[in-house]
């Protein structure tokens, strides 16, 4: 197949040219060809010819009858030739006859040796006289040919000027003169027999068109290998082979989107055998190949191989941030073919502009499928449940495809709950809201139900050693809920330090693991003694068989620790998250408004007291979006939210007493929280180590109160 690229806009016109021209070819040309000035012409030619073998002929048969010869036709089974025989008396005796005479002695034996010297003589001069005639038939016939191709040969010129004018191109006048010359050559005799369709032959397969203005955008949802490149299809003949022309060859949408841009998803992309490799080969080559579809049982469809065509395309792939990376780590042609990132956000700042864009989304989907009117409060609504799905007070959610399903339960709240309202208003919105999560709380509604009925055992009320309220949260798809874990400590002398009991059953994932960690190292800068930390703790989050990860609940766990070791009892009815570095810095966590309204669920299913609560890190303040009910609970002052910046300001909510600072000795002031975990430190290493302090280090700093240059000694 030849390859045909003309102007944008000019294949569909340059293809119903050629059915025109094929019809004309077809139906007109043959009969345009026996006209009675043709037939005449035609006539004129073979007589001319006739009449010159005719003459050379008669002056033969002169020499010949001169010779005592003549001519015969004899017949050799079913076939029959010319033959130079004697002439008897005036007429040609044929071979048998003419020794069957010569036999009985009725021809002189001179005549005989006369007759074969002149059979001989006149039997090259006949093959030469054979020769000449034919080639006298054969020009006669040329020019008869010649005649009927000059002819043809004008009659298409004539169709082909206006669409030769129309289409100036090389390529388009090559064509056309291959069409005409395989006409001219080829098809003539069987176009008159009609065995062959010139629509078949010359008909034009369009592969692309680009009409109007601007570039193409295709948009490919499958990208297999077949849909980029494209195809050709094949019919089954009787006998079980398979066959091709042309006309069988499909685009696939790399050439339908050729000038413009072609945008597919990666991951679909990838997924597909053999598309990326495709897809990379053609970018890199700038040429698109189209090959057979895969001929499984048919076998082969023949050679039909299309010219490679010359491609210019803009690929947009779509796809999450570690695809992107995946690819740029491990395809070498990737970062050369796709230069060009675009990350973008899922989150916009909370301001006038970004809720005209809540509005504007909102009314454009109204109005395509035909919902309710929204009003100002149904917008206002979404765009704070927008921000609760962001995480931030400050930021709105563009995942609109969440919004958008939200805001047609609404509209479906209104036209089919016996609404008084036409519009969807801000009450259709929260209550959308609170259908979607209320579908999807099952396992938060059971642990509810488990905390009030004492399953699970969570104290929000009065005081416990060791024993602390940490926050966790479980997903059900993108809805998130928060829940109150039971964490616990026990100390005692020894040499383990902190023991994370998930850690030690491999329960714990590596960001908790991590956690931990950093818990041993924040102890060591909260409690600076001279000696080494001689103690056990072992820490657990009770009633939890699963995995534990994340480091959101390491400030908790550092509390309650603290509490373990001192002795002091801490408030259980608040509850804490946050993550903490080792300098006992508060450090913000995900999930903070759902974690919140976990604790406030426990607490009003086992009485709410007035002072209850939950700590967590001052950062995660601009990212509460509570409910309704939570908020009102605040206001009224029966529930709380605290922020705090350190593990300090942590330790004096839940204890009461000042957890301290260091002082310019290194030393914690008398009755403060830290300067009693300093002291059951000592206390501890003493008993690990089975020495005393010395004299006067009761605090554990090693420094004594002996005098300048003496060493103090053990009692």
């Amino acid at each position: 197949p030849r390859l045909l690229s003309l102007p944008r806009g000019k294949g569909r016109a340059f293809q119903e040219r050629m059915v025109a021209l094929a019809g004309y070819i077809q139906e007109e040309l043959v009969p345009a060809l026996s006209t009675d000035a043709m037939k005449a012409r035609r006539k004129e030619l073979e007589g001319e010819a006739r009449v010159e073998i005719e003459a050379k002929s008669k002056a033969f048969d002169a020499q010949l009858k001169e010779a005592g010869l003549g001519l015969v036709n004899v017949r050799n089974g079913e076939n029959s030739s010319t033959a130079i025989v004697p002439l008897v008396d005036g007429k040609p005796a044929p071979p048998e006859a003419y020794e069957q005479l010569v036999a009985d002695g009725k021809v002189p034996e001179q005549e005989v040796e006369r007759v074969k010297a002149a059979l001989k003589s006149f039997s090259e001069s006949f093959a030469k006289l054979n020769g000449e005639l034919n080639e006298h038939q054969g020009a006669a016939r040329e020019k008869v040919r010649e005649l009927y191709e000059s002819e043809a040969r004008r009659l298409l010129s004539i169709q082909l000027r206006e669409i030769e004018s129309s289409y100036p191109s090389e390529c388009v006048h090559s064509f056309l003169t291959e069409v005409v010359d395989d006409v001219v050559g080829s098809r003539l005799a069987s176009l008159e027999e009609g065995s062959v369709s010139a629509k078949d032959l010359y008909a034009v397969n369009v592969l692309a068109s680009h009409e109007g203005e601007g570039c193409p955008v295709i948009v490919e949802s499958t990208p297999t290998m077949q849909n980029l490149l494209g195809g050709i299809d094949r019919v089954v003949l009787p006998n079980g082979s398979s066959s091709s022309d042309h006309t069988m060859i499909s685009a696939g949408s790399l050439l339908r989107a050729e000038g413009g841009f072609l945008i597919l998803d990666a991951r679909d992309l990838i997924n597909e055998s053999g598309a990326w490799k495709v897809l990379v080969r053609t970018l890199r080559t700038g040429q698109l190949e189209i090959v057979p579809h895969d001929l499984g049982v048919f076998g082969r469809a023949g050679n039909l191989k299309p010219e490679p065509i010359d491609v210019n395309v803009k690929v947009i792939l779509i796809g999450d941030p570690g695809l992107y990376y995946a690819l740029d780590a491990q395809d070498p042609d990737f970062p050369n073919l796709f230069k060009v990132l675009a990350d973008f956000d899922t989150e916009i700042e909370r301001n006038k502009t970004s809720l005209g864009y809540y509005a504007g989304v909102i009314s454009g989907m109204a109005e395509r499928e035909n919902l309710p009117p929204f009003e100002a409060s149904a917008i206002a609504a979404l765009a704070e449940h927008g921000a609760r799905i962001a995480g931030r007070n400050d930021r709105l959610t563009v995942r609109y495809g969440r919004l958008g399903d939200i805001a047609r339960e609404a509209a479906f709240l209104t036209t089919h709950h016996d609404s008084s309202e036409p519009n969807v208003t801000g009450d259709h919105v929260r209550e959308a809201v609170v259908r979607s999560r209320k579908r999807a709380d099952r396992p938060s509604r059971r642990f509810r139900s488990n905390i009030a009925e004492g399953t699970i055992r969570i104290e929000t009320k009065g005081t416990c050693i060791g024993q602390v309220n940490g926050l966790a949260v479980m997903s059900a798809g993108p809805l998130t809920f928060g829940f109150p874990a039971r964490i616990t400590a026990s100390a005692g002398a020894g040499g383990k330090g902190v023991v994370n009991i998930e850690r030690e059953a491999r329960l714990s994932g590596r960001i908790h693991t991590k956690g931990s960690h950093i818990l041993d190292g924040l102890l060591r800068h909260l409690l600076p003694t001279s000696h080494p930390l001689a103690f056990s703790i072992s820490i657990a989050f009770e009633q939890s068989y699963g995995g534990v990860d994340g480091d959101s609940a390491s400030g908790i766990e550092t509390c309650c620790v603290l509490s373990a070791l001192t002795g002091v009892p801490i408030r259980q009815s608040l509850a804490m998250t946050g993550a903490i570095d080792q300098f006992g810095h508060i450090q913000p966590i995900g999930g903070a408004s759902e974690k919140i309204e976990g604790f406030f669920d426990a607490c009003s299913d086992m009485g709410l007291t007035g002072d209850q609560g939950v700590i967590l890190p001052k950062a995660n303040l601009r990212n509460l979006m509570l409910r309704a009910d939570v908020v009102e609970a605040c206001d009224q002052g029966r529930f709380h939210v605290f922020g705090v910046e350190t593990i300090h300001e942590a330790l004096e909510l839940f204890t009461g007493i000042p957890a301290g600072e260091l002082d310019d000795q290194g030393q914690y002031p008398e009755g403060t929280l830290l300067a009693q975990a300093v002291e059951r430190a000592g206390e501890y290493w003493s008993r690990v180590s089975g020495r005393s302090l010395p004299l006067g280090d009761e605090d554990g700093d090693g420094k004594g109160s002996g005098r300048d240059g003496e060493v103090p000694v053990e009692a």
